[in-house]
């Protein structure tokens, strides 16, 4: 692999890494403001919203590391 051709996929891993981050930001936070949202709406059903939300968060995280992590893999091919 050339350098230039190595040069682009470190270019690409780092852009889609911080494709994911972004992602991953903008889910979360919509996730917060719904969850902020239903509360203020039922508060007695806020225990549930909040594990429900932490959940949800808890995965989404956890695509948004696989993905860079699919990334920087990627980028190391040789």
């Amino acid at each position: 692999m050339g350098e230039l051709a190595l040069g682009l996929a470190y270019l690409a891993a780092g852009l889609g890494a911080g494709i994911v981050t972004v992602g991953a930001g903008i889910g979360i936070g919509k996730i917060a403001a719904s969850a902020m949202d239903g509360t203020a709406r039922q508060p007695e059903a806020g225990g549930a919203i909040r594990i429900t939300m932490i959940i949800a968060a808890a995965m989404i995280e956890g695509v948004a590391l696989f993905g860079a992590v699919i990334c920087f893999l990627l980028a190391s091919i040789k």
